[in-house]
């Protein structure tokens, strides 16, 4: 999977705004009060040259029937923009280089919010945030990665940890053979791996 270097413009920001803004600032989206579906997420970071400042995360959440959304843009450009949420992960430091944080993979009730039919909310991904100075790393979980608890690894270039004043997030490369073998000794790991918290 392709390094992706997410630059956001100032166009693609105002979409993201509308998007996010246009129901779900308006919408009463409701917390589950009793979620179930617990998983405990601990990042494992390998190799990197020195700390990060700041390690968070979010989940995002999308409505996965466009069906219950009503009818935007028109009569040239109809569509239907599902409403997003991006609820926040709190990772606590375990050791050095671990750290741990709870998903929920019923986060939301899911609700008529339009008078369409009743809207379901659907866990898209979680990803952590891990900072160093302009820098973002931000490794993810799908939600077959998240169910099936199997450990995810992305790898960095340690250029870009310590060439850390432009702003941009990277996710990394899930595939280590993508690099050149000059830069084979200069990578870094994050480890992402979800466990179901049973009862």
């Amino acid at each position: 999977m392709k390094r992706v270097l997410l630059m956001i413009p100032m166009l693609a920001m105002a979409f993201l705004l509308y998007r996010c803004g246009a129901f779900v600032g308006t919408l009463d989206i409701k917390q589950n009060p009793h979620p179930k579906m617990r998983y405990d997420i601990t990042i494992t970071i390998e190799g990197a040259p020195g700390p990060f400042d700041a390690v968070g995360g979010f989940m995002q959440y999308e409505v996965a029937n466009k069906q219950c959304v009503p009818l935007t843009g028109g009569p040239m450009n109809p569509m239907r923009i599902p409403p997003l949420a991006h609820p926040p992960i709190d990772f606590k430091r375990v050791s050095d280089n671990v750290y741990t944080g709870t998903v929920y993979a019923d986060y939301f009730l899911d609700e008529d919010y339009f008078g369409e039919g009743m809207c379901h909310w659907s866990l898209m991904s979680a990803t952590a945030r891990l900072k160093v100075m302009n820098r973002t790393f931000a490794p993810y979980l799908l939600p077959d990665e998240l169910f099936s608890q199997k450990p995810v690894t992305a790898y960095f270039t340690r250029d870009e940890y310590l060439h850390n004043n432009v702003g941009y997030s990277s996710t990394g490369e899930r595939d280590r053979s993508v690099f050149p073998s000059d830069q084979q000794q200069g990578l870094f790991s994050i480890t992402l791996v979800a466990k179901e918290h049973l009862p």
